[in-house]
C-alpha cells in the first residue's frame, strides 16, 4: 500500500523555476519582459546587447525612472511590483506587465545583475542573483538615470531547459521579432540591437506619420508600405488606427500581421476573424492579408490577464470591437481609388527613393500602392478627383460582352476617342493632349491594346497597364452587388422544408438570431429540442448546400456573435456570375470602349484588383522606364 504524502511548501527557488516555465521559454522571452518593464518605466531609449542569440548575455539599458535602493532587492522577489497596489488595479491594466514575477522568474534560470539610479547623476546600486537561495547584496555601482538589467547563462542551472534551445541563428531570429513587435508598438521610443557587439538596428524616435511610416517600412520592408492604406477611425469609444495592405499585396503565410490593443501585442481569434471577413471579397485564395493595427479601448473593457504570456486578451463586448474592426478595415479597403494610389506612390517614392524595376513589379503580386484612410471613415485623398470623374463614365457594359452607348455620353472622353483614333492612324509618337496634370484621370487615357488582353493607356506618371478582363470582372460584380442589395433579397420557400438535427444549443442560437436569418432569406423554424427546419432560403442559394452554410453559419453566431457568411456565399455566386458576364481575353476594343473602362475602374470600388485578389493595372513610371533602358546613366 502506498504511503501518503504529505503536503508541504515548495522553496522559492523551485517555485521560482516553476514560474519560470511560463515567463521564460527561450531568450527572446526573457528580450520581452525586461523591454516591457523598461517601457512601463517611462524610458525613451532602449539599448539591447545580445550575444550569442541571448544564451550567453542579454542586456538591455534605459533611461526611465529607475529603482529606488532600497526596492533593488524587492525587485527580484516573486508578485512582487509597483504597477499594481490592489484588486481594483486590476480592472484597467494600463501597464505591459503587472505581476512582479519576470525577474524573480528570470534570475532563478540564470546570472542576473540590475544596476539602477533615480538619480541624473552617476550615483547608482546594483544588486545580483545568480539562480540561489540567498539573500541578495546592495553594492554601490555607477549608473546614470535609468536601469540597466544583464543576464548571463540562460538556463545554466537547469540543463533539462538548456537542452530545449536551439541554434543561435534560430534564438537571434526570435528575439529579433521580438524587438520588432515592441518597436512597432512605441514610435516615441529609440531602439537600438546589437548581437555579438554588431550594430543591427537603430530606429530614431519620432512621432509624425512620416516618422512612424519610416519605422514600419523599416521593420516590416519598404514592399509594404508601397502598398499600404492608412485609416484613423474613432467611433463609440473605440479607435483604431494604423496600415493595412492592399489584398494585392497578400503574403503565403500569415507572418507579417501585428495587432495591438492599448499598445499590447496580441494574437486574438475575435480579431483574426474579423480581419479575415474584411478581406473576404477580395483576397486570393489561400493568401494572408498584411497589417499594423492599433486599437485603442478604455482598459476597463479589455481583459489582459486571461493567459499566460498576455498574447490573448477578452473584450467585454466582443461582438462590437469584432463589428468595429470589420467595418472600419472593409471600407478603407473599399474606398481606395486609383488617384489615392498614384498619390501615396509618389509621396513614397519621394520620401524612400525607391527604385524597384519592371521586372521585380510585374513578377511579384503586389499591385499598386495605396491610398490613405482617415478621419470618419473618408478618405483623406482622391475626393476631388473622384467627383470630377464621377460625370464622365462614356460607356457601360452589358452581360452579352457588347458595349452599349447610353444617353449623355461624356463629349470629353468622346472626342478624346477621337483624338486618340485620329493620331494612332497618322503617328506611332501619341502624346496626351496639351492640358495641365491636374486635367488628366488618374489612369489616363488609353493608347492601344496589346494582344487583346492588357490595355496601355498614358497619364501624367507614365505608363499604365491594365488587364480588361480582371477590371471589368471587378466593375461588373460591384454593380451586381449593388443592384442585388437595392432589390433585397428574393427568397423562396421549399416544398419540403429540411430538417436538420443540430445541438441544442445550437437550436437556441437559431431561434435567437432568427431575425437576422430571415434578414438574409431564410426562414428557420424548430421542430424539438435538438432539429430545425429550412422552410425558405434565398433564391440565389437555391441549389447550394444550404443544410452546411446553415451549420456554419451558426457556428459563427455562436463563438463570435455575427456572421457574414451567408453574405459571403450569395457574393461567391454573383462573382461567378460576373466572371462569366465579363469582357472576355481576346475581344478587340474600340479607343472609346478602353477610354470607358478606365472611366468605369476610377469610379468603382476594389477596382484595384478583381474578384480574386489579383490586381488590375500596375503602373510604370516615366523614371521606371528611364532605368530600364538606362537612360541618363
Amino acid at each position: 500500500m502506498n504511503s501518503i504524502k504529505r503536503i508541504k511548501l515548495l522553496s522559492p527557488r523551485l517555485a521560482n523555476q516553476i514560474a519560470a516555465g511560463e515567463v521564460v521559454e527561450r531568450p527572446s522571452s526573457v528580450v520581452k519582459e525586461l523591454l516591457e518593464n523598461s517601457l512601463d518605466a517611462g524610458a525613451t531609449r532602449l539599448e539591447i546587447d545580445i550575444e550569442d542569440g541571448g544564451i550567453k548575455l542579454i542586456r538591455v539599458r534605459d533611461n526611465g525612472g529607475g529603482i529606488d535602493k532600497d526596492d533593488l532587492p524587492l525587485a527580484l522577489s516573486r508578485h512582487a511590483t509597483s504597477k499594481i497596489y490592489e484588486l481594483d488595479d486590476l480592472e484597467a491594466v494600463a501597464t505591459l506587465g503587472f505581476r512582479g514575477e519576470a525577474l524573480a522568474s528570470i534570475s532563478s534560470v540564470a546570472r542576473l545583475a540590475l544596476l539602477s539610479s533615480t538619480n541624473h547623476d552617476s550615483a547608482g546600486w546594483q544588486v545580483v542573483a545568480e539562480g540561489r537561495e540567498m539573500e541578495t547584496e546592495v553594492s554601490p555601482a555607477p549608473h546614470p538615470r535609468g536601469t540597466t538589467v544583464e543576464v548571463r547563462d540562460l538556463f545554466f542551472n537547469t540543463p533539462a531547459r538548456r537542452k530545449f534551445l536551439r541554434t543561435e541563428k534560430t534564438e537571434y531570429a526570435h528575439l529579433e521579432d521580438v524587438v520588432k513587435r515592441l518597436a512597432l508598438s512605441r514610435f516615441d521610443v529609440a531602439f537600438n540591437l546589437r548581437h555579438n557587439g554588431r550594430a543591427i538596428y537603430s530606429w530614431r524616435a519620432g512621432d509624425s506619420q512620416l516618422e512612424q511610416e519610416r519605422r514600419v517600412a523599416q521593420v516590416c520592408g519598404p514592399a509594404f508600405m508601397e502598398n499600404a492604406v492608412h485609416l484613423e477611425i474613432e467611433r463609440n469609444g473605440l479607435r483604431l488606427w494604423g496600415w493595412v495592405a492592399l489584398p494585392t499585396f497578400s503574403r503565403s503565410q500569415a507572418d507579417l500581421q501585428h495587432f495591438y490593443v492599448n499598445g499590447r501585442c496580441i494574437r486574438d481569434k475575435l480579431v483574426s476573424h474579423a480581419v479575415r471577413q474584411a478581406y473576404q471579397d477580395v483576397l486570393y485564395h489561400g493568401r494572408h492579408p498584411a497589417f499594423v493595427l492599433y486599437l485603442e479601448v478604455d482598459p476597463a473593457n479589455v481583459d489582459v490577464n486571461v493567459h499566460p504570456t498576455k498574447h490573448e486578451v477578452r473584450f467585454r463586448d466582443n461582438r462590437s470591437v469584432h463589428d468595429f474592426i470589420y467595418s472600419s478595415l472593409h471600407h478603407a479597403l473599399a474606398k481606395v481609388t486609383p488617384q489615392d494610389a498614384l498619390n501615396k506612390d509618389l509621396a513614397f517614392a519621394s520620401n524612400t527613393q525607391s527604385d524597384n524595376n519592371f521586372l521585380q513589379t510585374s513578377m511579384a503580386p503586389q499591385g499598386v500602392a495605396a491610398g490613405e484612410f482617415r478621419g470618419q471613415e473618408t478618405l483623406g485623398l482622391g475626393s476631388a478627383a473622384r467627383n470630377s470623374i464621377s460625370g464622365s463614365q462614356a460607356y457601360s457594359f452589358n452581360n452579352q460582352n457588347n458595349y452599349s452607348r447610353p444617353s449623355g455620353v461624356s463629349e470629353q472622353i468622346k472626342n478624346y476617342g477621337e483624338l486618340h483614333q485620329s493620331a494612332l492612324k497618322t503617328s506611332n509618337n501619341f502624346s496626351l493632349p496639351e492640358s495641365g496634370a491636374d486635367d488628366i484621370p488618374p489612369l489616363g487615357y488609353a493608347i492601344a491594346q496589346l494582344k487583346g488582353i492588357y490595355i496601355l493607356a498614358e497619364n501624367a506618371q507614365g505608363l499604365i497597364l491594365v488587364d480588361m478582363h480582371a477590371a471589368h470582372e471587378r466593375i461588373t460584380y460591384e454593380r451586381m452587388k449593388e443592384s442585388f442589395a437595392c432589390g433585397g433579397i428574393q427568397t423562396q420557400p421549399l416544398l419540403v422544408p429540411e430538417s436538420i438535427a443540430i445541438s441544442q444549443k445550437e437550436a437556441d442560437c437559431a431561434e435567437q438570431f432568427y431575425e437576422v436569418f430571415k434578414s438574409l432569406g431564410f426562414e428557420l423554424q424548430r421542430a424539438g429540442p435538438e432539429t430545425i427546419l429550412i422552410r425558405q432560403v434565398p433564391v440565389v442559394l437555391n441549389r447550394a448546400k444550404v443544410e452546411q452554410l446553415v451549420r456554419d453559419v451558426l457556428s459563427d453566431l455562436i463563438e463570435h456573435g455575427s456572421s457574414e457568411r451567408i453574405q459571403h456565399h450569395i457574393n461567391e455566386i454573383l462573382g461567378t456570375m460576373a466572371c462569366h458576364a465579363s469582357v472576355r481575353a481576346n475581344r478587340k476594343l474600340t479607343i472609346p470602349e478602353m477610354n470607358a473602362l478606365l472611366r468605369d475602374m476610377e469610379a468603382t470600388e476594389r477596382s484595384g484588383q478583381c474578384n480574386h485578389g489579383r490586381p488590375t493595372w500596375l503602373l510604370q513610371s516615366l523614371d521606371d522606364l528611364d532605368k530600364m533602358f538606362m537612360r541618363g546613366q
